[in-house]
């Protein structure tokens, strides 16, 4: 028997199977099924009842379906967009169609929550507020600076605080933020321009008590205690200040936005707020923000761009010395420094911050040498000391305090393999400076390799001398930028003389310069009949 042409063959089963290799009897509508029993005994073992036929696969010839069936099959295959789930990271607001434990853009666990399918949302051209003008005839004088009353933050800021400028000011914990923006807030308060304070941190009580410490207390200053934003809208409202100061912005939440108080979507809807209400009432802010622990600005990266201006507040908890350095900056230069010194009685400006980094004496000590750094464009005087002693252990010990180790171990490397001082590999070294400040810049490097000759060879380097200048792994001492400026400096303060590089440039009158361009030439000023006592490689 034949099935068009082919004949047709009986498998060990009993189902009919053409020539074709695989292929069953074929459906009317295109799919494949069993065909029906033939009559006649079984060859084999006996089945169950046929399964269901199979639907035939839509887009086949003769499977083709249309009508309410092709929408029926479908709504029953697939769920419409309105229906399907999104996921949301309630920390930083990124999205995705399916759930994850871990979100991809902010590393956070556990923070990835369904919500409703965002509606697809179009912005049409609306009325302007303002129409636009030539840039010659836009009004400068609403961007001009007021200050401050604290003349070193004025020096940063660059003159002052402009009308609608947001500033964010971020330090680590205790470093004093808080005593700052409250003294700030006091100076600049007046009849004219009223000042509100937002603590979100403390009570009013607390932020009281500071103010009677520092005296730091106004009839034009306001304080509230608030922790939600559309409380300190309303006091803004009320108040209606020149200047806000926002203590801190991670402490303060939106109940319109997920998440706990600190969390990305927060402060950036915090942020944003505040700065679209400076900007329509042209009022001053001032953002007090935390650190993580490896001292960025917490928080997302989005606040720094938002803000005007970027303030760093620096400083060891120890010492008294605080340093506020610009980072960021729309109305001055950021390589501008302001000084203060923190004491019981609050926190003043240093216009002169240099004496706190010198030690007077009237004998010279062995292992001490000065140098002059640049903070921004602030030259600084400050001094570098080192002290040697006899090993106990066979790994002698290598200390340093406010200078960078590996500047340090490249120095000890120098001296021993281009200065000739053998006694630095065996013994322990301790190197630090006075004061509390950092020095990372290389201009140091001349002022710690002379430190460390001095006391491996118990020789004191001669008075008012200042030592600047980088020095190379091949021990030249190479030329730094600002030469005139550390001069000008240094001799201000009394110092006479100066090791330099060569071609410093202009020198101040009345001081002598040596122009050093290598180790060889900087370790002749110590004094030969003390130096020729340092054990030196033959």
């Amino acid at each position: 028997m034949a099935f068009h042409g082919r004949p047709i063959t009986h498998c060990a089963n009993g189902r009919e199977r053409s020539g074709r290799r695989g292929v069953d009897h074929v459906h009317p509508n295109g799919g494949a099924r069993k065909p029906e029993p033939r009559a006649g005994p079984a060859r084999g073992p006996a089945r169950g009842p046929d399964p269901v036929p199979l639907p035939a696969p839509i887009g086949r010839p003769g499977g083709i379906v249309s009508g309410p069936l092709y929408g029926d099959a479908m709504a029953a295959r697939t769920k419409s967009a309105k229906d399907r789930p999104s996921y949301r990271c309630t920390e930083c607001g990124w999205t995705t169609a399916k759930w994850l434990g871990r979100c991809p853009e902010c590393q956070a666990w556990g923070t990835v929550e369904e919500y409703g399918a965002p509606a697809v949302r179009t912005t049409a051209a609306g009325r302007v507020s303002t129409a636009a003008l030539p840039i010659g005839e836009v009004d400068g004088r609403q961007a001009t600076a007021r200050t401050t009353g604290v003349s070193e933050l004025d020096r940063v800021l660059g003159g002052g605080l402009v009308p609608g400028a947001v500033v964010l000011l971020a330090g680590e914990p205790g470093v004093g933020k808080s005593t700052l923006l409250l003294d700030v807030a006091a100076k600049a308060a007046s009849d004219d321009h009223r000042t509100l304070y937002i603590t979100g941190e403390e009570s009013a009580s607390q932020v009281r008590m500071r103010a009677d410490r520092i005296k730091a207390l106004n009839d034009h200053l306001y304080l509230a205690a608030e922790t939600d934003l559309s409380a300190v809208l309303g006091h803004l409202d009320a108040v209606k200040p020149s200047l806000l100061v926002l203590d801190s912005v991670q402490t303060v939440a939106s109940p319109e936005i997920d998440g706990a108080p600190g969390g990305m979507a927060q402060v950036r809807e915090v942020a944003g707020a505040l700065i679209r209400a400076s900007k329509e009432r042209g009022m001053s802010t001032l953002l007090v923000g935390h650190v993580t622990k490896d001292g960025a600005i917490a928080g997302p990266r989005l606040l720094e761009h938002l803000v005007d201006v970027v303030l760093s507040f620096e400083g060891d908890r120890h010492a008294r010395l605080r340093l506020v350095r610009g980072v960021k900056n729309r109305y001055g230069a950021t390589d501008e420094v302001g000084c203060f010194e923190l004491h019981d009685e609050g926190i003043t400006g240093l216009a002169d911050p240099s004496g706190l980094f010198l030690t007077r004496r009237d004998v010279a000590v062995p292992g001490t040498c000065l140098t002059v750094t640049l903070e921004g464009r602030r030259p600084l005087v400050a001094e570098v000391q080192a002290l040697t002693v006899d090993s106990q252990i066979p790994s002698p010990r290598r200390t340093t305090s406010g200078l960078e180790t590996s500047r340090v171990s490249m120095m000890l490397a120098v001296l021993e393999q281009r200065g000739r001082i053998t006694a630095l590999g065996k013994r322990d070294i301790y190197s630090a400076t006075v004061g509390g400040v950092k020095l990372s810049e290389p201009a140091a490097d001349l002022a710690i390799a002379l430190a460390l000759a001095s006391a491996a060879s118990d020789t004191p380097l001669p008075k008012n001398l200042v030592a600047i200048g980088e020095v190379g792994l091949a021990g030249e001492v190479r030329r730094v930028t600002g030469v005139q400026r550390r001069l000008a400096e240094a001799h201000r303060l009394g110092f006479t003389h100066a090791l330099v590089p060569t071609d410093p440039g202009k020198v101040p009158a009345g001081m002598k310069v040596t122009e050093v361009a290598d180790m060889g030439d900087a370790l002749r000023v110590l004094p030969r009949g003390r130096r020729a006592q340092a054990p030196r490689e033959e």
